[in-house]
């Protein structure tokens, strides 16, 4: 058996704790507040200056999604393999990158977390693509920056997409008609939700 330090918090048989010197048993039925805390209890009951947020973990795993990142890893075309040679294993000025990553109800190609990049490697079968126009907002909108990049690129002009890859990366590129293929949070939408 161990002993408690006079003064120091100790847990009763339920293992919640009680406040410091106070033994025995608690009666957690009668806690006024619920288990999330006081915060939250003052927000269900519609306190001032007490908002409820409830927000969607965009990075939260779902079984479906990871299956399917899993066999599109598998799938992977020549040009994400190539893409993935460079970009693996901090090869790319020390930045760590992930492949096909669930992010909500999407899977993006190559994910820089850190600075919050996406990169999508593309055939042309997304050339003026509306389900890749509403998934790249959507990204925007949850803080994510997108650059795609055409499969025709990534196999020829590789060095090019690297340096462009980069600079995205050190904020040196911004979404301009000089690079169509660069969607940032910034720019996502207007007031009137067209792109801008």
């Amino acid at each position: 058996m161990f002993t408690v330090a006079p003064g120091a918090p100790s847990s009763d048989p339920t293992g919640h704790l009680l406040p410091a010197g106070e033994k025995g048993t608690a009666d957690v039925a009668a806690s006024p507040f619920s288990p999330r805390g006081e915060g939250a209890r003052r927000a269900d009951e519609g306190a001032p200056c007490a908002t409820k947020i409830i927000k969607q973990d965009i990075r939260k795993h779902r079984t479906n999604k990871t299956d399917q990142a899993r066999a599109l890893r598998r799938g992977e075309t020549e040009e994400e393999y190539h893409l993935w040679s460079d970009l693996r294993a901090r090869r790319l000025n020390g930045s760590k990158f992930a492949r096909q990553v669930p992010l909500g109800p999407f899977i993006v190609d190559f994910l820089c977390r850190e600075k919050r990049l996406i990169v999508e490697v593309d055939g042309f079968q997304h050339a003026e693509n509306a389900h890749d126009q509403r998934r790249t907002e959507w990204l925007n909108v949850n803080g994510y920056s997108v650059l795609r990049l055409w499969n025709r690129e990534v196999s020829q002009e590789r060095h090019s997409v690297l340096e462009t890859i980069l600079a995205a990366l050190q904020g040196r590129i911004e979404a301009s008609s000089e690079l169509p293929g660069f969607y940032s949070p910034a720019e996502s939408t207007d007031k009137n939700g067209e792109r801008s």
